[in-house]
């Protein structure tokens, strides 16, 4: 029994009689919990039921309040190594924030493209063969009868061999009970014989099955077996394609690389993990727009206690100035271990030179509104950072050495101008002309001419960008399926170099101009493709557009899209047919 279970037992009611035959009452009543022990005597049994009663309800309630007690201190002790574990959390965060610098010294940057390799085991165990049930035995056959056994001996007596018809008589007798037993033998012979048979033959049709059964477990093991190591075997060959690739010096290589470099760059789970890369492959710079978080999203906690008058945690928080102390430290850190995990990876010798961007979304405490900004820009060599001992640093010092550009309080939030950022000159730009305004219900953006078609296309995409800082550029005419516009979005992360596809089709979009637009996408080192149609899309280009950096937008999305921006039009695309407008490129 459980402590907070235990009760006060209580003993029968007992009866003593005197020597003169007088009678007399007891009950004992015993508490564990709280070790205490009572006989309780009387004449009168009702009396000493009643103080049994009395006695029970006074050791229940003393007990129950000693285990409250107990219960209490437990729960305060308790609480007391929650908030212990609490601040020793708090401050191993601290240390760790402290240590993001240092603590990326000592491992290499480079990628080992061997570990990028699954090389996992295939996780299923082969089939165990089956357990084959035994032969099953055939049961004895009884022993035959015999003729000269004594059960078939004829008694004659003297008037039996006197008398002969007595005598063939008792002879038939017996030899009809021979003839019987016999016959009942053979018929029981052939049955235990015939169902020993049955058994043997369905022992048989077991093991068949049983073999059957295991065959197929195994064909379907070494299927899903095969299929495991094939999938591996395209992951490995997928990685041995990456590393030629990058020690080839393919750009697109060079950015994925270096992905992985600060993918793998490990820092505590308070900091966000979010950046934009941008190679010039002719001037040699590495561009990084990396997202730092604002300094209401580091944890301020130093300690916490347990106050067991209130039965509550409270709290104790770094004063500001030791808050905004840590947020520089911490900005110039990531700045500086951003920079050496870049250089000292480099094994290709792919770029000169890093610039590192770090850009805020926080809220602008004069207007209210959520802004991001850059807040800090710097750019290193490799022999800049050679001549440098980063694991002895003042990282503000350093980042000072260095050149770098940011506000002398970087909890202030202050923008500053990046010293490079993503590019977006392209000579294929051409002016833009509006479009929009000429459109209206009655209008059929099926059958409108394909240029402005493409124009209209960066007209409404460029008001739905300008929301957000962004821009969008439409290029030359060129009627080959590249890039229609170019939009800029400005959001470190989300945003980036957005390429748009306008289709003006009267019939489905098939899969392959999905295709090109991935494979502009990819040319053109964007972060997002966006295919515009006044139709729609086949089964097969969503699926190919599914878990890829594409959005489709059809004939009904763009009628939306262009009534949120003040826009009415409509699309009658049998109208279009009758004009002689098809799928073709030429027809846009």
């Amino acid at each position: 029994m459980r402590k907070n279970e235990l009760t006060t037992e209580v003993s029968h009611l007992r009866v003593h009689y005197s020597v003169r035959g007088v009678a007399s009452y007891s009950i004992e009543v015993l508490h564990q919990g709280l070790h205490k022990h009572r006989l309780i005597r009387g004449p009168d049994s009702d009396v000493i039921e009643a103080k049994v009663r009395l006695q029970v309800a006074e050791w229940d309630a003393a007990w129950a309040k000693k285990v409250a007690a107990d219960e209490q201190v437990t729960m305060a002790y308790r609480a007391k190594e929650t908030a212990a574990e609490k601040t020793a959390e708090a401050q191993a965060t601290m240390h760790a924030l402290g240590e993001v610098l240092v603590s990326s010294l000592a491992d290499s940057k480079v990628v080992d493209f061997e570990k990028l390799k699954d090389r996992a085991p295939f996780p299923k165990a082969k089939p165990a063969a089956p357990k084959r049930p035994a032969v099953p035995e055939q049961p004895p056959i009884p022993e035959a009868p015999f003729r000269t056994a004594a059960r078939y001996w004829v008694e004659l007596r003297l008037i039996d061999k006197l008398i002969k018809s007595r005598r063939l008589e008792k002879q038939n007798v017996k030899a009809a009970l021979f003839e019987a037993d016999m016959k009942l033998w053979e018929a029981n012979r052939e049955h235990i014989l015939s169902e020993h048979a049955a058994k043997l033959e369905q022992h048989r049709q077991q093991l068949a099955d049983l073999e059957a059964a295991y065959g197929q477990a195994v064909k379907d093991w070494e299927a899903e077996r095969s299929a495991f190591l094939a999938k591996q075997a395209q992951q490995h060959g997928a990685i041995d394609a990456f590393r030629t690739r990058y020690e080839a010096k393919d750009p697109a290589a060079i950015t994925e690389y270096c992905d992985v470099v600060l993918a793998n760059s490990e820092y505590p789970d308070c900091l966000p993990k979010e950046f934009e890369l941008d190679l010039n492959v002719e001037t040699g710079v590495l561009v990084v727009n990396y997202k730092l978080p604002a300094p209401a999203d580091l944890p301020t906690v130093s300690e916490v206690k347990y106050v067991q008058a209130s039965d509550r945690f409270t709290e104790k928080h770094l004063s500001e100035a030791s808050i905004a102390k840590m947020y520089d430290d911490l900005i110039y850190q990531i700045a500086l271990r951003t920079l050496n995990e870049l250089l000292e990876a480099d094994q290709a010798l792919a770029f000169a030179s890093v610039v590192f961007n770090g850009f805020v979304t926080a809220v602008d405490k004069g207007t209210g509104n959520e802004t991001t900004g850059c807040i800090i820009s710097i750019q290193a060599t490799k022999e800049a950072l050679r001549t440098i001992n980063l694991s002895k640093v003042d990282p503000k010092a350093c980042f000072r050495q260095l050149k770098g550009v940011g506000s002398s309080k970087l909890h202030s939030i202050t923008p500053v101008a990046p010293i490079v950022n993503l590019r977006r000159d392209d000579e294929r730009f051409i002016p833009s002309y509006g479009v929009a305004d000429r459109l209206n219900e009655g209008f059929n953006l099926a059958a409108m001419d394909w240029e402005d078609f493409e124009h209209l296309i960066r007209e409404i995409f460029e008001k739905e960008f300008t929301s957000s800082g962004g821009e969008v550029r439409v290029t030359q005419a060129s009627r080959d399926g590249g890039v229609d516009a170019v939009a800029f979005d400005p959001d470190p992360i989300r945003g980036g170099k957005i390429v748009i596809q306008a289709k003006r089709y009267a019939h489905t979009v098939g899969v392959s101009a999905v295709r090109d637009l991935y494979g502009t996408l990819m040319n053109e080192g964007a972060t997002k493709g966006i295919l515009v149609t006044t139709s729609d899309y086949g089964p097969d280009a969503y699926e190919f557009a599914n878990g890829k950096p594409i959005t489709l937008l059809n004939g009904a999305n763009l009628l939306h899209l262009l009534e949120k921006h003040g826009t009415k039009a409509h699309i009658n695309l049998v109208e279009a047919r009758q004009l002689g407008i098809g799928r073709s490129t030429a027809t846009n």
